[in-house]
């Protein structure tokens, strides 16, 4: 089982750590809202539904008022629970109609690293970046490693980056992660000046 350190909380990383459902969850909802706030979500969500694993078939075949009613909390799993609870349900029905509801059925049967991509993309609330991210992770740290991953998963895949959720190992990468994305936001800002 992998040892993660996302959610910077020890309940919260363990599940991420057992359930591929949970980080699949956490990365859904790591969006215009804090990293860590969207990747202690699925412990959260476990907690409120009384269970030890999250499952696809349980949350896609929930009354879609009652799993926002979950997602509101307090606390709220997402700064919009609402539209998160309804995309992480699109989510689950998919992972119900394409993969018999695993998430790590994603992965398993992926030829190599583009083929996973491409899976990823065909998420819900997964463009281009975020699947990218995913493929990181799931290569970095999640022991998910098909031939070609690191070059389908672009600058994310690079060996020693600092750029995103899959590099982050614990406190210190996870400074150096919002170091590199202020960095990135202070240049995207400087050029739009310059223009």
């Amino acid at each position: 089982m992998p040892n993660l350190r996302i959610a910077q909380d020890d309940a919260a990383d363990e599940l991420l750590g057992r359930d591929p459902l949970a980080l699949l969850i956490g990365m859904l909802l790591d969006q215009q809202f804090p990293m860590e706030r969207a990747f202690s979500a699925p412990r959260l969500l476990a907690d409120r539904l009384g269970v030890d694993t999250l499952d696809a078939a349980q949350l896609a075949g929930m009354d879609p008022e009652a799993l926002t009613a979950v997602f509101q909390g307090p606390p709220a799993l997402h700064r919009y629970p609402g539209s998160m609870a309804g995309r992480a349900q699109e989510l689950c029905r998919l992972l119900v109609e394409r993969y018999d509801g695993r998430a790590e059925n994603l992965w398993a049967g992926a030829t190599d690293g583009k083929a996973l991509l491409r899976r990823l993309k065909e998420l819900p609330g997964f463009g281009a970046q975020k699947a990218s991210i995913f493929l990181a992770l799931l290569g970095k740290q999640y022991g998910v490693a098909p031939d070609g991953w690191r070059e389908a998963a672009g600058a994310y895949g690079e060996e020693g980056s600092h750029r995103s959720v899959a590099d982050i190992t614990g406190p210190e990468s996870l400074a150096e992660v919002r170091r590199f994305k202020q960095e990135q936001k202070a240049a995207v800002k400087k050029a739009a000046g310059a223009g």
